[in-house]
């Protein structure tokens, strides 16, 4: 079987034989040297339809790794997907040649959370958990970053969620604190980022506006006992509710 032609598409070749066509790769035409007239036996053929398919998942790889930076473990269960028989195969040479390092895939990850989000260390490190990469490559990269800058996304979650809430004091502080363990931020990091910033700042103005509005429909001791059930039921503690109910004036 001979080759009458030989042309390329894109980064593929079409081998025109005598009675078919084979979409190949510049790998095959340069490892079995295939020239335009060469004659090509039954194995010859046959070994280069094997290869064709290596190629194929070896290409596709490529491509899923140029979208973006990928573990070790999300490129073997994307081949796996595609019923690739030779995935641990191509793997190895990818690794091989530096196309998958997972210690430069942590850095990468983390300093692109770190950069693109407000993600906390703990989320990213589960998250790269999930990729199965070794925990020492997470660990080296998070402690390559300067806790001042988790310290400073942190804060900025606090002051938004202070000015969209109602609540205050400590209930305030605790609905803060489980959103921030949810984003994956730790209980140091929590408590540090929380000094200096008064939870407290709009108690005043909270529980005055309760009253204002229970005032229309209450007087006396009903107006009081209502504020209380009121107040005690948005989260305030008994010493603000009482300390608030001391300073006004009772008909």
């Amino acid at each position: 079987m001979r080759i009458n032609k030989i042309q390329k598409k894109g980064h593929k070749y079409k081998i025109y034989l005598d009675n078919e066509v084979i979409d190949t790769y510049d790998e095959i035409i340069l490892k079995y040297n295939l020239l335009y007239k060469k004659e090509l036996t039954e194995d010859l053929l046959k070994q280069i339809t094997k290869d064709n398919d290596y190629y194929e998942n070896y290409h596709k790889a490529l491509d899923f790794i140029n979208r973006r930076l990928r573990s070790e473990y999300e490129v073997l269960n994307y081949l796996n997907k595609m019923d690739c028989n030779c995935s641990k195969e191509i793997v190895d040479k990818l690794k091989n040649i530096g196309l998958i390092n997972d210690e430069n895939f942590a850095k990468a990850y983390v300093n692109d959370k770190v950069n693109l989000s407000l993600d906390g260390p703990d989320k990213i490190k589960n998250n790269l958990k999930k990729l199965k990469v070794n925990e020492e490559y997470i660990n080296n990269a998070l402690n390559n970053i300067n806790e001042d800058i988790f310290l400073e996304h942190l804060q900025k979650l606090v002051y938004k969620k202070i000015k969209s809430t109602k609540y205050t004091g400590y209930v305030l502080r605790n609905k803060i604190t489980l959103y921030l363990i949810n984003l994956g931020y730790n209980k140091y990091l929590i408590n540090k980022g929380f000094l200096g910033i008064d939870l407290n700042n709009n108690l005043t103005g909270e529980m005055e506006k309760i009253y204002q509005k229970l005032s229309l429909k209450y007087q006396g001791d009903e107006l009081k006992l209502k504020l209380k059930q009121k107040l005690y039921s948005k989260g305030f503690t008994s010493s603000e509710v009482n300390e608030f109910i001391d300073k006004k004036t009772w008909n």
